[in-house]
């Protein structure tokens, strides 16, 4: 069985082979662990990122709690410092609200409660407060507790359970207070 820090390892090195390349995604199947890698300007990716997405086959996550393909559930229209989305846009009162994204500070897997079963961090449409814990990465069988750097109120939760997210990846979203 591989470990988090060997697949951490080999999506970095994935990740470069795909950044010297002149294609557009990367994927790699070894068994029921597949890895897809896309690069940025190819998918619309929340934050402008490179996003790189464990895919296991459904079955047990590390902490022993049922997970399915990482990665699933809805993407954030990202919306640029300036105001502006994707598009070319100004926002305004009839466009997208403007928010804060909360960054993944390393690599590694999130969790968004102190344990399985447990009552989640935060939930959309809770209000959050600078310092205060909104989910763990576990890198290197270390979790690190990653606190939100703006108060306001949670609009969007972009990482599940059990993801696989990149460093400077976006968390949550939040409309500041």
């Amino acid at each position: 069985m591989i470990t988090t820090d060997e697949l951490l390892a080999l999506i970095d090195r994935l990740e470069d082979l795909l950044e010297r390349s002149d294609l557009a995604e990367l994927e790699v199947q070894a068994g029921e662990l597949g890895i897809l890698l896309r690069k940025p300007g190819e998918v619309a990716v929340a934050g402008g990122t490179l996003v790189a997405e464990a895919l296991p086959a459904a079955g047990s996550g590390p902490r022993g709690e049922s997970v399915g393909r990482a990665g699933e559930g809805k993407s954030a229209t990202p919306v640029d410092p300036d105001g502006a989305d994707r598009a070319g846009t100004t926002a305004a009162a009839d466009a997208p609200r403007r928010t804060h994204a909360v960054l993944a500070p390393l690599t590694g897997i999130f969790y968004a409660a102190p344990s399985p079963g447990a009552a989640p961090y935060v939930t959309v449409g809770a209000e959050v407060v600078v310092g205060q814990v909104i989910g763990l990465i576990e890198a290197m069988k270390l979790f690190n507790e990653i606190k939100s750097d703006a108060a306001g109120r949670v609009v969007r939760i972009n990482a599940t359970d059990g993801m696989l997210v990149r460093a400077k990846q976006p968390l949550i979203e939040i409309e500041p207070a």
